[in-house]
């Protein structure tokens, strides 16, 4: 057990990782990893996954990065989006998502901002890279100060662009997530 920072709240929540895994949820993980068999016969990427919702699935997809010319559209990012439509909501609060493939970091970036409460695995990163879809890349990326980075990040018109953020600060009536 440990304690972890969730941004959005701000608050610590005690994580229990030797959780038992239930017969469901391996009909849930068996699901995902049928979604990501089926990509790759339709020429999509091999990953796959499901939102439940008390003991239901929500939703399930797959890769669809070649099929649909996005690269934004991986099994867990295209999951949360049909299952935040088919529950009319942005938070995913009291789902659990389950995967084939341990999550990149733009997908565990979305289930963090969908806010779901657990994510269970097939693959794990380096099974990932063994087939040529590594991510630490990505990681390292992000441990480098901006002006280190492959890819140029380059700041601008902040003041201009701040006016913005004091307008939603002191909107009252928005919807926070």
């Amino acid at each position: 057990m440990f304690g972890l920072i969730i941004p959005s709240k701000f608050i610590i929540i005690k994580i229990n990782y030797t959780m038992k895994i239930t017969e469901q949820d391996k009909i849930f993980m068996r699901e995902a990893i049928k979604l990501a068999d089926a990509s790759v016969a339709k020429g999509g990427g091999p990953f796959g996954a499901v939102i439940v919702k008390d003991g239901k699935v929500i939703a399930g997809s797959s890769n669809r990065v070649t099929i649909d010319n996005d690269p934004t559209a991986h099994a867990e990012v295209n999951t949360i989006r049909m299952a935040c439509k088919a529950l009319k909501t942005f938070s995913l609060e009291g789902c659990d998502i389950y995967t084939s493939c341990e999550p990149c970091p733009m997908c565990l970036g979305a289930i963090y901002w969908a806010h779901i409460d657990r994510i269970f695995y097939g693959n794990n990163r380096k099974d990932a890279a063994d087939i040529d879809f590594a991510d630490n890349f990505i990681y390292e990326e992000l441990d480098k100060p901006m002006d280190k980075r492959i890819v140029p990040i380059i700041p601008m018109l902040r003041n201009e662009a701040l006016r913005t953020f004091v307008a939603w600060k002191e909107k009252s009536d928005k919807v926070e997530y």
